[in-house]
């Protein structure tokens, strides 16, 4: 009777909060270095998606991407991305930190070793961030700083989970621009408030569907309905009064371990996505009604429109972005 009390209660909570949402709005997460992993030139993916009609990007600012020598700052590929961000009138959500989305989670350069005491880094990483910040913090297209990702999630090479250092590091973002918004990420499709420090001005969900389990060594598929994500954004903004958005919602293949996307055939990716799967992924975030969602996987649409000749998963998202 408790559970059945708690599931209506939930439900309630939900109900109540796609009632008295905005019209949602959707983007893409876009990473250049994945795109170039899959053969696509960046520059030109991310015109594509413009063309398509995405006006809302959240980009990165890989540390070894930027600083890979100590010092030394190569702003130009994210100075492009900002460039055209612009000029196609769209918004960035700009992530910053030493976790950021992608394999291997976290961007550390050669020259820093983050297996030693934070001591002996966070100062290096904290200069770094601020070069990034006070870069961009006055640019028209950018719309807010997410910070980390999904920063206690211990997949990936990552090494230091320290609640002090993240709550650094949220201090220096607010204190180096006080203006735009803040995001912190929960990990993975887990319930969390986010009652302890730092506490954001935006929260974050993700929404995966089909994951690798590998305690089940196959995909699983999570069972939670849309409505249990319009849960967790209802009681967050009753308890705390902060928003959220979905930062993630998953539009590409998870494969096994072991396997990489580029060197399956198309028939195996098909089954892992194909287009009426994604249709149902479209449905299933818009049902939420939690008014903003970055898709994740947008650079792999691209992929397998003309690298595969595949243009069925591109062809969804154009209708679903079309102006």
């Amino acid at each position: 009777m408790v559970v059945l009390l708690l599931l209506g209660l939930a439900y309630g909570v939900a109900r109540w909060y796609q009632d008295t949402e905005p019209p949602q709005q959707m983007g893409v997460s876009f990473i250049p270095d994945y795109a170039s992993s899959l053969g696509l030139d960046p520059q030109t993916t991310m015109t594509a998606l413009e063309n398509i009609g995405v006006r809302d990007f959240r980009l990165v600012s890989y540390w070894n991407d930027i600083e890979p020598t100590k010092g030394k700052y190569d702003f130009s590929q994210l100075d492009w991305e900002f460039a055209s961000a612009n000029a196609s009138h769209s918004k960035v959500l700009l992530v910053v930190g030493l976790r950021q989305p992608r394999w291997p989670e976290c961007h550390a350069p050669d020259w820093v070793n983050t297996q030693q005491p934070t001591s002996d880094w966070l100062p290096q990483l904290e200069q770094f961030m601020t070069s990034v910040i006070n870069r961009y913090k006055n640019n028209p297209a950018l719309s807010g700083w997410q910070l980390e990702n999904e920063y206690f999630n211990n997949f990936g090479q990552c090494y230091n989970y320290s609640r002090q250092r993240l709550v650094s590091e949220y201090n220096l973002v607010k204190r180096l621009d006080p203006n735009h918004p803040i995001l912190v990420p929960r990990s993975n499709n887990y319930p969390n408030l986010q009652l302890d420090q730092p506490r954001p001005d935006i929260a974050g969900l993700e929404i995966y569907h089909s994951v690798w389990a590998p305690l089940l060594n196959r995909h699983f598929t999570y069972p939670m309905p849309s409505w249990y994500y319009s849960f967790l954004a209802g009681a967050t903004k009753i308890i705390t009064g902060r928003d959220s958005i979905i930062h993630e919602a998953q539009a590409e293949p998870w494969p096994a371990p072991g396997q990489a996307l580029i060197d399956l055939s198309l028939a195996q990716q098909q089954k892992l996505l194909s287009a009426n799967q994604l249709k149902q992924y479209f449905s299933f975030a818009k049902t939420t009604k939690i008014p903003k969602v970055y898709w994740w996987g947008a650079e792999y649409w691209y992929y397998r429109k003309v690298k595969l000749h595949d243009p069925s998963l591109w062809n969804v998202a154009a209708q679903e972005f079309k102006p």
